[in-house]
């Protein structure tokens, strides 16, 4: 007789098969560490150079058209990027917050080509 299987033999398959889905992982986390800071670096950037959002929101549309960004995570970057020029603290915290959403969208950020080379190596370095 075949039993149902529970939440957690499912969730020790999926970290078996991919060990950073494992959520206490050192390497997953030390990632979205590396992810953090490359997004205050960029967070900072946007709010100084007021042409680069274009991009930002061209990117966002463009995955949302082609199903690459869902309605959920849609709505999230692009409420972000509209209160940028009045609230950019709040633009800051919404990018920046410590939250499961935002860990998870923030590794699929449409913030693409917003850090040159030598940008992106300064913020890692700290």
């Amino acid at each position: 007789m075949n039993r149902p299987h529970s939440r957690a033999d499912h969730a020790r398959r999926n970290t078996r098969r991919n060990p950073l889905r494992k959520s206490n992982s050192a390497q997953y986390e030390n990632i979205d560490k590396q992810i953090l800071a490359l997004h205050q670096a960029m967070v900072k950037k946007l709010i100084a150079k007021p042409e680069l959002r274009q991009h930002v929101i061209d990117t966002i549309e463009l995955r949302y058209a082609n199903g690459q960004l869902r309605h959920g995570g849609y709505l999230v970057w692009s409420c972000l990027m509209e209160c940028i020029d009045d609230t950019p603290d709040s633009f800051i915290e919404g990018v920046l917050a410590d939250t499961p959403q935002m860990r998870k969208l923030r590794r699929r950020t449409p913030f693409v080509n917003v850090l040159t080379e030598q940008e992106r190596e300064q913020a890692l370095l700290g």
